[in-house]
């Protein structure tokens, strides 16, 4: 059983498209600790497609969480084991995403309303992976299926088959009439019903997602949850983890962005050997400099520049001397 009362969590969520393999090399230079995880991999993707595509990943990326798309408990626990001979420190289930495509597969968030489906899948993956931690991600309800009963529900079918940590993302999912944007957006955060899971399952570890985006908030939203789950805010704006890192993990950086940036160089050099294009790297670090001077010409350069061929690692340099000369000696004596 878990203490309740240990180290707070931070992590980064899943988000389609955004945190891939690259993406969690950059933030893992930013944020030492935090945990990081993987976009959705659905489980007819390991089983059927390239393996190593969607699951191989760098050392350096640790702790990292391996999310898993999907509603076959044979399936899931099938994939579970291979994220776990794979290395990932965790596998976690997505029942809250409410894209179309997730609706097509019968995953995601309409999950929510078979708990003892979840509870089944939960436990065949704690079967075949049992020395990798098994969490799920959740809404706090479903269409017009939210209150604490619901979520209760819901919780009690994990629980019982053995899961001791969910993230609740505290805003209910609309499977129909909204976009994956808007169920971002529009409807209301409920801390108050997420706050709820953590007295009843008191053994549970009950991390909070949903419209955080400050060291500020988070330290708050400590006072009542195990951990705060941030999302598009550490992607968009990267740098706010170093607040994150040095409030709650005691770990002050001595490395400036354009050493995070500089740092990246190596990394992008080995993967461009395999054939990995330059941008699909550098289109994770556009947000490095949000907020400071010089970051539209970092932006800018990033963006037009490293889709041309014969592109290397120099971007970066290109980039931060262009950010320099935006910024001016004046700046950078200040």
């Amino acid at each position: 059983m878990y203490h309740v009362k240990q180290t707070p969590e931070i992590s980064v969520a899943p988000m389609l498209d955004w945190t891939d393999r690259h993406c969690r090399v950059f933030l893992r230079l930013i944020a030492p600790h935090v945990r990081l995880y993987t976009e959705m991999v659905t489980t007819g993707a390991i089983i059927f497609g390239d393996r190593d595509r969607y699951l191989a990943f760098s050392p350096a990326e640790h702790p990292v969480a391996l999310q898993l798309g999907g509603s076959d408990p044979a399936h899931l626990g099938q994939c579970a084991a291979i994220g776990a001979d794979y290395g990932y420190d965790e596998i976690n289930l997505n029942c809250g995403c409410p894209s179309d495509r997730v609706q097509n597969g019968a995953f995601g968030a309409c999950l929510m309303k078979d708990p003892g489906r979840v509870g089944d899948c939960v436990s065949h993956m704690i079967n075949t992976a049992q020395n990798t931690e098994i969490t799920v991600k959740c809404r706090i309800g479903v269409d017009e299926c939210v209150d604490e009963e619901f979520l209760h529900t819901f919780v009690q079918s994990i629980h019982e088959a053995g899961c001791r940590k969910v993230i609740i993302h505290a805003r209910k999912a609309w499977l129909k009439g909204l976009s994956p944007k808007e169920n971002r957006e529009i409807p209301p955060l409920r801390y108050d019903i997420a706050a709820g899971i953590k007295t009843a399952f008191p053994d549970m570890r009950v991390i909070v997602n949903g419209g955080i985006k400050t060291l500020t908030e988070t330290q708050t939203h400590l006072d009542t949850f195990d951990g705060v789950m941030i999302g598009r805010e550490a992607y968009q704006n990267p740098w706010m983890l170093t607040e994150i890192e040095q409030a709650l993990y005691g770990h002050t950086t001595t490395a400036s962005r354009a050493d995070i940036a500089r740092a990246m160089i190596p990394y992008i050099e080995d993967r461009r050997a395999t054939g990995t294009p330059v941008k699909s790297i550098t289109r994770h670090m556009l947000g490095l400099y949000q907020g400071q001077r010089g970051g539209r010409v970092w932006r800018r350069i990033l963006s037009t520049e490293a889709h041309l061929p014969g592109t290397t690692g120099a971007i970066i340099e290109t980039a931060l001397a262009a950010v320099d000369q935006a910024v001016g000696p004046e700046w950078i004596a200040a």
